[in-house]
């Protein structure tokens, strides 16, 4: 063996982190932060319907939420993290299939996608985008410092009002309904493709992973729109005040 080949990054990395770099490595990093991700939703829906129980069932989740301290913010870290890995992995995937496919083939496989797979790029942008301004807006306050003013009787923060009053801007629902219409087509496609990364997934069972994902993203949508929707119904008021 050479000196030049001892001497080469390739031949001092770690294997693990070798894998990692490969491409089959950051399609199982796009599985793995998928389903981290997708039950964080699925957690995070339960957490936001508790508002259909009244004022005092939500802000008691959310002060339990903050009661949490560090463990709370090592959560937020970690899913923070699994969003960029889960990005940054499917960016280099797809610079990657753009390089290895010829034109036509690239052309003939754009045809046969669905359009749930066609959409993952732009679906995923969008959404990135949204979840940005979803923490500026509910939980960081920034785009409505005057939420961190509102407390319930018991003191609490009163996440009941703050979420109320957001929606009651139709262009906040709007973008709102909008990024989780996208997040729908993302997940249709995103699940069922992390079933067949994992190798669970064959050509007579895929069909069945695809309608599974579709309703799961769909059951989702349908979760988290519930709540604007109840919001401009007027199904959701501001809680009467003496």
């Amino acid at each position: 063996m050479s000196t030049a080949t001892l001497s080469s990054p390739g031949a001092r990395r770690h294997p693990l982190w070798g894998f990692i770099l490969s491409s089959m490595g950051k399609k199982l990093l796009v599985a793995v932060t998928g389903a981290l991700l997708a039950a964080f939703l699925i957690g995070h829906l339960l957490g936001n319907l508790s508002i259909f129980l009244g004022q005092d069932a939500i802000n008691t989740y959310a002060q339990k939420l903050r009661e949490l301290g560090e463990l709370l913010w090592i959560a937020r870290i970690s899913l923070l993290l699994a969003v960029f890995v889960h990005i940054w992995a499917v960016i280099c995937l797809t610079l990657e299939n753009r390089k290895a496919r010829p034109i036509g083939y690239a052309v003939k496989a754009h045809r046969q996608a669905t359009v749930f797979a066609r959409t993952m790029r732009v679906t995923g942008l969008v959404i990135a985008a949204f979840v940005v301004f979803h923490l500026a807006h509910f939980t960081w306050q920034i785009v409505n410092p005057q939420y961190r003013d509102l407390h319930d009787a018991m003191g609490r923060h009163d996440v009941y009002s703050m979420v109320i009053l957001g929606f009651q801007n139709p262009l906040v629902s709007g973008f709102y309904l909008l990024a989780l219409g996208l997040l729908a087509f993302h997940l249709s496609h995103g699940i069922a493709s992390m079933f067949q990364t994992l190798g669970w997934s064959t050509q007579q069972t895929r069909p069945a992973y695809e309608f599974v994902a579709r309703i799961f993203a769909w059951a989702l949508f349908a979760g988290f729109a519930s709540i604007p929707l109840s919001v401009l119904g007027n199904l959701l008021q501001l809680p009467a005040h003496p």
